[in-house]
């Protein structure tokens, strides 16, 4: 007899909702999993000659990417529990897990490297780019306020939670994220040529191989659905 049969059909906890604590549980542990990860890497190396600095393309590809990575975890997470093709499940589910995992080890890094998670508020997104972020798409939001290129508007968001289950909700997911991804690549390559740490670069270059494939795939699950991307912003 399982521990659900021994319950009351009251007493019960839905499946909803038991599907709902095991994702909330397997998060918790890929983020944790990302993290010790990153802190034994950034442990390992603690005898090298420098640790990046606060102004450095590491800690600032850390800090950003990670705020970045986040966005894309919830528009997949929305995407993952609602839709109904099982393509775009799969899609969804890897992105959120995979971005999970590298969010996690970047949390290691900046724990190792004393450094916050969250960039200083008064550093512009991509600064530590040396300006070539506002060469890949860098967007002025009101006055002298930036954000980093592919991050979905709040009111974006809302509309993609909002939207009921079917092909509509599907195309608009893969329009942001396919944007989403789009602004990320740059940021990526520029930290594989220019971070200081050889795990830092190597991160950077994964990110590259996995997102520029998935950007190929859902700009082909859009034309397979009739759809355009968005322009890049």
């Amino acid at each position: 007899m399982t521990a659900d049969e021994g319950l009351t059909e009251d007493a019960r906890p839905p499946a909803g909702g038991r599907r709902v604590l095991v994702f909330v549980v397997a998060t918790v542990v890929v983020l944790f999993m990302g993290a010790a990860i990153g802190m034994l890497i950034g442990v390992a190396r603690e005898d090298a000659p420098t640790i990046p600095g606060a102004d450095s393309v590491d800690v600032g590809f850390a800090q950003d990417m990670r705020v970045h990575h986040f966005q894309a975890i919830t528009m997949a997470g929305i995407e993952r529990d609602r839709t109904t093709d099982p393509a775009l499940h799969s899609l969804a589910f890897d992105i959120e897990s995979t971005q999970l995992s590298q969010a996690g080890e970047m949390d290691g890094w900046l724990t190792v490297w004393e450094q916050p998670e969250l960039p200083d508020i008064g550093r512009a997104p991509m600064s530590w780019m040396g300006g070539a972020g506002h060469a890949h798409g860098t967007t002025t939001v009101g006055a002298n306020v930036t954000t980093m290129p592919g991050m979905a508007t709040t009111e974006e968001l809302n509309k993609l939670r909002g939207m009921a289950p079917g092909a509509e909700a599907d195309i608009y997911f893969l329009q942001l994220m396919l944007r989403h991804h789009e602004g990320a690549v740059p940021m990526a390559q520029y930290a594989a040529e220019h971070a200081s740490m050889g795990y830092v670069r190597d991160l950077a270059g994964k990110m590259i191989s996995g997102q520029t494939a998935e950007v190929n795939l859902m700009t082909q699950m859009l034309a397979e659905r009739g759809a355009r991307p968005l322009p890049v912003n």
